[in-house]
């Protein structure tokens, strides 16, 4: 069995489908050591890189002997999708080494006579359009195109699985749950010199993430119960980003809320076991990496019930409404103020993130892989 798998996702810093990519490779890389299947990496250049003809791979992947260049951008190669009869030839021809192609970023390309898959990560371009750009909104249409050619797809949770069923109409035989799985592991000596004990978030800073509410509760904590922590909101400025900047200018509390942008794994680390409870009240995820983060690290999380989230937090975090002001902020409270509950929510998360790691998505796509052979 041989195997292309779209790396382009994969950045210097990788986050997101990148993270997902990057593990999954090293995770299947390792895989070949014991099982019989061949592995080949192949990578789109960035736009600006081809336009000036440089069609280098990567530092990060250059350790790889299995690379193979796709010598067109994203963009370019769109159109493939967009007017697959006239693409099939030349990619029958460039892929003709492969039985399975495995797309990792909603699309893979039309090619005949090749078993094709791709990674749909969530629906929330579809459910929550109101949440997405118009690039992003633009993945419905290319998405819907290849699910026509399609012949199995994976996903990362079984509520995103629900929703590909129900919002996309594919059929629940042809969708594979492969969980992923926390990008760190506990930092020894991680105490921060810090003067205030913090209450955390972690993810881009976007509308879906609900950080609005995160911030409204953290005021309901510091007018009825004069907490002494601070706020930390630790991401990205994702789209639409602006009227949470807005509501932490006006706040009566702007003082105590603090965000940082791109951070080094071990920084984010030191961040999450330093925290006294890691709070994520976002509206829709399809997995909710974070929460396992936390969970990983030893940090105590209040998380949505919506979505995958009580999928992957189990037992192991305070459940909440996430348009419920009143009930995030008694949550955190009785976190904070509570440290038997604390100490046993920590126990509890610790537990919860042992279900869960890279060798499994690994073996659990190798099986997949297999199954439409």
């Amino acid at each position: 069995m041989r195997v292309a798998i779209d790396v382009t996702p994969w950045m210097s810093k990788p986050s997101g489908m990148g993270l997902y990519v990057a593990n999954l490779v090293q995770g299947l890389t390792t895989l070949q050591a014991t099982e019989f299947f061949d592995l080949e990496l192949i990578y789109q250049p960035r736009l600006k890189n081809w336009l000036t003809r440089d069609l280098a791979f990567p530092e990060y992947l250059q350790p790889y002997s299995n690379l193979r260049l796709f010598p067109f951008p994203v963009r370019i190669s769109n159109l493939f999708i967009q007017f697959p009869l006239l693409s099939a030839h030349y990619l029958e021809s460039y892929f003709n080494q492969a039985d399975i192609v495995h797309g990792t970023n909603y699309t893979v390309f039309p090619i005949p006579g090749r078993r094709k898959m791709t990674t749909i990560y969530d629906v929330s371009f579809v459910r929550y359009p109101e949440y997405s750009n118009s690039t992003v909104r633009a993945y419905t249409d290319r998405l819907k195109k290849c699910l026509e050619w399609t012949d199995l797809v994976l996903t990362i949770s079984h509520s995103s699985k629900q929703d590909i069923v129900e919002y996309l109409g594919v059929d629940p035989s042809r969708i594979w749950v492969t969980h992923l799985a926390s990008r760190y592991s506990p930092v020894e000596n991680p105490k921060l010199e810090l003067s205030k004990p913090y209450i955390l978030f972690v993810s881009t800073i976007e509308p879906r993430k609900n950080i609005k509410a995160l911030i409204s509760a953290f005021e309901y904590l510091k007018k009825n119960y004069q907490i002494d922590h601070e706020l930390l909101l630790i991401g990205q400025k994702g789209w639409l980003y602006e009227p949470i900047f807005q509501q932490i200018e006006q706040s009566f509390y702007r003082s105590s809320i603090r965000h940082l942008s791109y951070l080094t794994d071990a920084q984010v680390a030191q961040f999450y076991q330093n925290a006294d409870v890691f709070v994520y009240p976002s509206h829709y995820e399809g997995f909710g990496m974070p929460v396992l983060e936390a969970m990983t690290l030893g940090t105590p999380v209040v998380t949505s019930n919506t979505s995958s989230l009580p999928e992957i937090a189990g037992d192991a975090a305070i459940l909440v409404e996430p348009t419920d002001i009143q009930q995030i902020g008694e949550a955190i409270f009785k976190v904070i103020h509570d440290r038997p509950f604390r100490d046993r929510l920590i126990q509890k998360g610790k537990e919860q993130a042992k279900l869960y790691s890279w060798e499994k998505t690994a073996k659990a796509t190798l099986e997949a892989y297999r199954s439409i052979l």
